[in-house]
């Protein structure tokens, strides 16, 4: 089963800054999760809407510039990365899944996706993009057919993963509390990759292993991996 660091090593460094995607690195995940947002003039690595929860600074980060996001605090002295910077530090080490958080200036997003493949610093292998937003990942699917998209949920869907077939999704990402057996044989007959989120404790793990899903997202990679090299 992969693991997946959730916003980097969130657990032990702040989520999303560079500490925790450089942890998260050292422990040769599987792959590392990390959400975006748009700014005025660029792409933040942030989860939330607002700046309050995650950094010492106040406002809504869609309405800011991307340097007027990154002068505050984001947790022991970092800044809130650029998705630019990301691609640097992962530098295709491992597979980089980006969440996209509400609305997108997408067109934007392409650019700057076919920009970083053609440089090197990504390869299409190491890509997946997720989001809530399905007529975004809808939208992208058409404008990069080559891009693996993971079509997020919540919810136990009346028709299972027919809503990411239709989507040509890659994977379905699900609350690790609603999944079951039907659930994940469905996804498999639609040669869907099935990962969950967010497992931390070991007994959830457990829980997963017999679904038998592909892989988890984690706050504690190291933990996760510790626990299923004993397996």
């Amino acid at each position: 089963m992969k693991v997946f660091a959730h916003r980097g090593a969130s657990g032990l460094y702040p989520e999303n800054t560079r500490s925790a995607i450089l942890a998260a690195l050292e422990l040769g995940v599987d792959g590392i999760e990390i959400d975006l947002q748009s700014t005025l003039d660029g792409f933040a690595v942030i989860h939330d809407t607002w700046l309050d929860r995650t950094t010492n600074g106040r406002g809504k980060v869609n309405k800011l510039t991307l340097a007027e996001v990154q002068q505050y605090d984001a947790g022991n002295g970092q800044t809130v990365p650029s998705i630019e910077e990301v691609f640097q530090w992962v530098n295709n080490q491992t597979l980089l899944n980006l969440e996209l958080k509400h609305t997108f200036a997408l067109d934007k997003l392409v650019k700057l996706i076919e920009q970083q493949v053609q440089a090197g610093l990504l390869t299409r292998e190491n890509l997946l993009i997720s989001s809530f937003d399905h007529h975004q990942l809808k939208w992208l699917k058409q404008q990069l057919p080559w891009v693996k998209i993971g079509a997020l949920t919540g919810s136990i869907p009346l028709g299972y993963c027919e809503f990411a077939e239709r989507l040509n999704a890659y994977s379905v990402h699900v609350d690790k509390n609603f999944i079951n057996c039907e659930y994940v044989a469905d996804a498999k007959t639609r040669n869907l990759k099935v990962f969950a989120y967010t497992v931390d404790k070991q007994e959830d793990i457990d829980d997963m292993l017999a679904l038998g899903i592909d892989g988890i997202f984690t706050n504690y990679p190291s933990k996760a991996q510790s626990f299923l090299l004993q397996k």
